[in-house]
């Protein structure tokens, strides 16, 4: 299959990872296995019908789709005439462009959007990274992100940061910290803190030298363990650390 990243505007930056093309191989149809990393997204098929979300969601071919964030893997097959394209918003971003309350509803979901929200497929057709730049900055309700500052704690932290003590450094209540989060970016914030955890372990063991032991890797990444490391591993990719 052939992937391609396009980075969003400078105005767009803030809400906006990146766009992104997907088309099938020429050759056989292919699996795509989608890792959690807290955000959401919103993709057009301009291809054949695609079947994603583990096989029981059957993606039409024409419309528009938002995809909530994960707490696990997601797989899709990709056929030889399979074409999808979207765009990856950034941890809580959805409530910039769109009114669709709570994110939780979203949760481990791809959703039909409705036509009035939907990309314009003629428009995607001719020039989609254009027309994907134009659509979000025209759509933008707020640059305002209540969730931004705890968010950008919990990355520095790279996941080990606790609640209670992100809930008392942002002057509100463990009870209201899950309110939010639940409500724009669709996980709890523990939830959320695992899989930034996860990604920066993952990012290790895939960059890492074979000599280093997997013990080395969870004490760095605060895992208490190696089974600990793996066992987190397999419930987010549904693979062992060795086979990454």
């Amino acid at each position: 299959m052939e992937y391609k990243i396009i980075r969003a505007g400078k105005a767009l930056e803030p809400f906006i990872s990146f766009f992104w093309e997907l088309r099938g191989s020429q050759s056989k149809a292919e699996l795509e296995r989608v890792y959690p990393d807290g955000c959401s997204g919103i993709l057009i098929n301009i291809g054949s019908k695609c079947m994603t979300d583990n096989g029981s969601l059957s993606m039409d071919s024409g419309k528009t789709y938002v995809v909530g964030a994960m707490n696990s893997f997601k797989d899709s097959i990709i056929e030889t005439d399979t074409h999808l394209l979207g765009a990856c918003l950034k941890p809580a971003a959805f409530s910039n462009f769109y009114c669709y309350d709570p994110q939780s509803a979203l949760s481990n979901n791809t959703v039909e959007f409705e036509k009035s929200k939907s990309f314009d497929i003629d428009r995607v057709i001719a020039d989609p990274f254009n027309y994907f730049e134009c659509f979000f900055n025209d759509r933008m309700k707020s640059s305002y992100n209540p969730l931004q500052p705890v968010i950008n704690d919990i990355d520095a932290a790279k996941g080990n940061m606790g609640i209670r003590e992100l809930s008392q450094k942002h002057c509100t209540t463990v009870r209201q910290l899950e309110r939010n989060f639940k409500k724009y970016i669709g996980l709890s914030p523990k939830e959320y803190s695992n899989i930034i955890r996860f990604q920066n372990a993952l990012n290790i063991v895939r960059n890492s030298d074979h000599n280093r032991s997997l013990s080395d890797i969870a004490f760095e990444c605060g895992y208490y363990d190696h089974a600990h490391l793996t066992n987190e591993i397999k419930r987010y990719t549904g693979f062992s650390p060795s086979l990454l």
